[in-house]
Parts: C-alpha cells; structure tokens; sequence
C-alpha cells in the first residue's frame, strides 16, 4: 500500500493510502468519524486504482470536526493534489451519502458513484425505529472513531437533507449513480430505492445473503462486488 500526505486549502495535511493500477476510484468508508476500515489492499476493487482517504480530525489527517461541504473539499483538494481528471466514487455506509454529496457539488470530477448500503437522505422515524429495534441483532465490528468528528458531520448532514433545492439537484444530476443494498442490513433499504429512481442515470440492486458489513463478514462477497460496480460506470 502506498502512504502519501497531501495538503488541503487550509495548509491540514490529509493521509491517502493507494493501491493497484487502473482506472481512479475514491473509496469512502463508513462513520462519520471512523478510520479508514476499507483500506486494506485485501478487499479492495480489482483491477483499478483505489485512493482511500482518511477523513480529516481521524487517523492519519490533521484537522479536527468539520461539516460535509469541508469534507467534500477535502475529497478535491486530494484529487487535485494527485492529478486525477475523474474518478469513481465508491462509498460504504455513510460514505455511500458522502459520495452523493460530493457527486453533487462537483459531477465534472465524477465518472459514477457507486453507493453500498447507505443511510439515504432522510430523517424518517419509522425507518430510525426499525433500525434501532434491530441493532441487537447486528454483529459487533469494533472500528476506532472520533465522536467530535462524527457529531459534526452527523449534524451537517441533518442540515443539508433539509435544504429546500436538494431534490431538485438529485433529479437534475448527469451523475450515473449506482445503489447497493445488503439482503440482510437491519437498515431499511427504501431510501435507496426512492435515490435511485429520482436519479436519472440511477439504479438500485440488493445482495442476496450479505450483512451492512459484509466487508468484514464476507471479504470474498465484497471484493465481488466493487469490482464488478467499478467496472460498471
């Protein structure tokens, strides 16, 4: 795995590992304010060149909390840093909604996205209910965190779903953004679907017999499965 530091605007230094060859895709993991649990060169996507960036204020990057429009810059100030035109967005759980984020707010620098068993842009109680009646029964995955860093991102993102034009940018998206959800999450997956159909250039696909962290619970499954998402865009 290549180490590289790369500077933002702001003169934080931000860590990106690197691994294999091919076309540039920018891999987002979970949280907020967890490490980077998907840079591992074992279940990364075959037969691309996958950039993983710590978040800022964890791990290896400097910084400290931030909102969502701050993370996203992060994202660019790395790509610029690295000299990629274009990449792929890959993002997992909370880096799935990072991922339409960025896609949004830059899709010139956005070949696809592909988002694997995201939260989705909502705050519905029904959905929080299913969830946290349900967490029980998820398997424990111990990830190092920030809570400063996942309190501020999580607030951002409550900020951003309620903005009044957000729809309206997801349907007028040229972005072509693929959504995949777990068979098996305790997460209601209709906030995928509801993306994917208001995207244009939106799909949806479930994965049959997988957990929300089948990164972990089925590596072999995963690597499958981005590589083929990867290919797709």
């Amino acid at each position: 795995m290549e180490e590289l530091s790369v500077p933002a605007a702001d003169g934080v230094r931000l860590h990106v590992s690197s691994t294999g060859d091919g076309l540039n895709v920018v891999v987002l993991s979970g949280g907020p304010g967890c490490v980077h649990y998907l840079a591992d060169e074992g279940i990364a996507p075959v037969g691309v060149r996958s950039w993983f960036p710590d978040p800022r204020g964890v791990g290896r990057s400097g910084g400290g909390p931030h909102d969502m429009a701050m993370a996203v810059a992060d994202l660019e100030d790395i790509r610029r840093a690295l000299g990629v035109a274009r990449w792929v967005v890959l993002g997992h759980s909370w880096g799935s909604d990072l991922a339409v984020r960025y896609a949004l707010d830059h899709p010139n620098r956005v070949a696809a996205v592909v988002g694997i068993a995201g939260h989705g842009l909502h705050n519905d109680r029904s959905w929080s209910g299913i969830y946290e009646a349900q967490r029980h029964t998820e398997e424990a995955i111990r990830i190092d965190w920030r809570q400063d860093v996942r309190a501020a991102l999580s607030e951002s993102l409550l900020e951003w779903i309620h903005e009044p034009g957000l729809f309206r940018s997801l349907a007028h998206s040229p972005v072509r953004m693929r959504f995949i959800a777990a068979a098996n999450d305790i997460r209601p997956d209709w906030p995928l679907r509801q993306l994917a159909e208001l995207v244009p250039a939106g799909s949806f696909e479930v994965v049959a017999g997988v957990d929300h962290n089948f990164w972990t619970t089925d590596p072999e499954r995963w690597v499958k499965v981005v590589s083929e998402a990867c290919a797709w865009q």
